[in-house]
C-alpha cells in the first residue's frame, strides 16, 4: 500500500527507535509494529514487514558490540543453533496460529523474565554459595537449562519479537557467569539469527509490504549504531533498569491490545 509523506517519516523514526533499544535491551518491535498497524497495515503483514526491516538494525548492533563479543564463539554457535531452530518454528507458528494462542501467556512470561533481570545479581551470589557448599563449578555455558530456555524464547521470538530480548538478558544474566554487557552482545547475536531466519521464511510465504521494510530497514540501521554507543555506556544497574521499564511496557501494551 502507498505510504503518505507523513506515514512514511513515522514509520523511519520508528525504526530508528527501534534500532537503538533493540542493541540496548531489545523490544524494538514496540516503537514499528503499533506504527505499522497504524498506517493500516494488516497485523501479519506488519508483523512480517517488521521482522524483515529489523534485521538490518540487528546486525548494525553485533557490529557495534564485536568487542565484548571476542572470545565467545564457541557460545555463538552453540545458542545459535538454538536459535535457529526455535525463530524458524516460531515463524512457522505465526502462520499457522491465530494470534489470540499466545496473548495471554506472553504477559506472564515478560513479568517472570523481569524478576530474574531484577533478582539476577542475588539469584546468582545465592547459586553461587550453593555450589561451593557442593563443590561443584557453574558450567561455562549454562548447560541444558539455559539452551532450553534459549530455544523457547526464540520460538516467541520467530512468533512476535517484543521483549524476546529481555527474556534472552534474564536467561543468560542468571546462569552465565560473566559481564552483562558481553551478554548483551550475545542477546544481538541472537537477535540477529531469529530475525534473520524467520525473514527468509517469511520470504517465502507471507505478505510482504516492501516499501515498509526499507524505512524500518533504514532507520533501524542508524539506531542499531547509536545503540550500541548508548549500551555499551551503561552501568550494570542502569542497563537492568532500562529492561524493566521496556519490559514493563511490553506487557502494558500487550495487554491493552488484548
Amino acid at each position: 500500500m502507498a505510504l503518505s509523506i507523513w506515514e512514511a517519516l513515522a514509520v523511519f523514526a520508528a525504526g530508528i527507535g527501534a534500532g537503538t533499544i533493540n542493541v540496548v535491551v531489545g523490544s524494538g518491535t514496540l516503537f514499528t509494529f503499533p506504527v505499522l498497524l497504524a498506517t493500516g497495515l494488516p497485523p501479519v503483514t506488519a508483523n512480517v514487514s517488521n521482522t524483515l526491516g529489523l534485521v538490518t538494525g540487528n546486525i548494525s548492533g553485533v557490529v557495534g558490540y564485536r568487542r565484548e563479543l571476542r572470545g565467545q564463539r564457541d557460545r555463538i554457535i552453540r545458542f545459535g543453533i538454538a536459535a535457529l531452530v526455535g525463530g524458524l518454528a516460531g515463524a512457522a507458528l505465526l502462520l499457522a496460529l491465530p494470534s489470540k494462542a499466545f496473548d495471554a501467556i506472553v504477559p506472564a512470561l515478560i513479568a517472570l523474565a523481569l524478576v530474574l533481570v531484577v533478582l539476577q545479581p542475588r539469584l546468582a551470589r545465592a547459586l553461587a554459595r550453593r555450589r561451593e557448599r557442593n563443590g561443584t563449578r557453574a558450567h561455562a555455558d549454562g548447560g541444558v537449562a539455559l539452551l532450553l530456555g534459549l530455544l523457547l524464547a526464540s520460538v516467541y521470538g520467530g512468533y512476535f519479537g517484543a521483549a524476546q530480548g529481555v527474556m534472552y538478558l534474564s536467561l543468560m544474566g542468571l546462569l552465565l557467569d560473566d559481564e552483562l554487557q558481553r551478554v548483551n552482545g550475545l542477546k544481538n547475536v541472537l537477535a540477529v539469527i531469529v530475525n534473520g531466519v524467520a525473514a527468509l521464511f517469511f520470504l517465502f510465504v507471507a505478505d510482504i509490504d516492501w516499501t515498509a521494510v526499507l524505512l524500518i530497514a533504514a532507520g533501524a540501521t542508524l539506531g542499531g549504531q547509536l545503540g550500541a554507543r548508548v549500551a555499551r555506556r551503561l552501568r550494570p544497574q542502569v542497563l537492568r533498569g532500562v529492561i524493566v521499564v521496556v519490559g514493563v511496557v511490553a506487557i502494558a501494551q500487550m495487554l491493552l491490545r488484548a
